[in-house]
């Protein structure tokens, strides 16, 4: 799951995010983990994202999460995520403790399995290879 403008990845801040779009990205994480089923969903909107994981933490076995800016305001995804029992792992493309003081504090990493922060997209790859080594 992908939160706010992370569906812009590969055009947004290149610098900072890089060119791949997470679509293109997606493809190769499936490749790399053909025995897990993998689902993808973004959206800008907090509440579509809080939806999800009431839609979803019952059910899974594992969520691979970037809240986006909704990290570091969000109590509402915060308490989504406690309230579910899927583990949730939190990545985040950039090192958000090298960039501006506000995006230092998550408020939902308290909630998570783990962070994993600062890899770029492989980030994501970490998650799911957690996820498939704690799940066996």
């Amino acid at each position: 799951m992908n939160g706010p403008n992370l569906n812009l990845l590969g055009t947004r801040e290149k610098s900072i995010y890089g060119d791949q779009s997470f679509e293109a990205y997606f493809e190769i994480l499936k490749e790399r983990f053909p025995s897990l089923e993998l689902e993808y969903y973004q959206s800008n909107v907090e509440g579509e994202l809080i939806n999800k994981f009431h839609e979803v933490g019952f059910s899974y076995e594992g969520v691979v999460f970037n809240g986006g800016g909704y990290t570091h305001t969000s109590v509402a995804i915060s308490d989504a995520i406690a309230s579910i029992k899927t583990p949730v792992v939190e990545v985040h493309i950039s090192n958000i403790h090298a960039r501006e003081e506000f995006r230092h504090l998550s408020l939902i990493t308290k909630e998570c399995a783990g962070l994993i922060t600062g890899f770029g997209l492989a980030g994501y790859d970490m998650a799911l290879t957690y996820l498939k080594d704690h799940l066996n």
